[in-house]
């Protein structure tokens, strides 16, 4: 069983950064992570998943891709999403997941996924 609890959500300006953290209780290391959002009304979309910090392969929804970059630290259990040039619609709760095993290909299906945080709320306004 590994928790997983996400910080760094909050009210940001358009055109601004944040940064999300998602601590993991146990390790986590080689297992793929990924950062998920869902905003009011709409459907659950992946945005960015990784494997390990060693190996660094990353996947990115087309929607995010220039501005979200995904890392972790494999020795905190910590992932991180960087958001850059906040845009209206980033505006939704934000999720980490990450399933055991090993991470062969990082996924952004929601359904690969085994533990969930319980989200951070990122607001966007113009």
């Amino acid at each position: 069983q590994v928790q997983l609890e996400e910080s760094g959500g909050g009210s940001a300006q358009e055109g601004t950064s944040l940064r999300l953290s998602c601590v993991a209780s146990g390790s986590t290391y080689r297992s793929c992570m990924g950062w998920f959002r869902q905003a009011p009304g709409k459907q659950r979309e992946g945005v960015a998943a990784i494997d390990s910090e060693s190996t660094g392969r990353t996947r990115y929804a087309d929607s995010v891709k220039g501005r979200f970059t995904i890392t972790k630290d494999d020795a905190k259990n910590t992932l991180y999403l960087d958001i850059n040039t906040l845009r209206p619609e980033d505006t939704a709760m934000y999720y980490c997941a990450t399933k055991p095993g090993i991470c062969w290909l990082p996924s952004l299906v929601g359904t690969d996924y085994t533990y969930w945080g319980q989200g951070t709320q990122v607001t966007v306004s113009s």
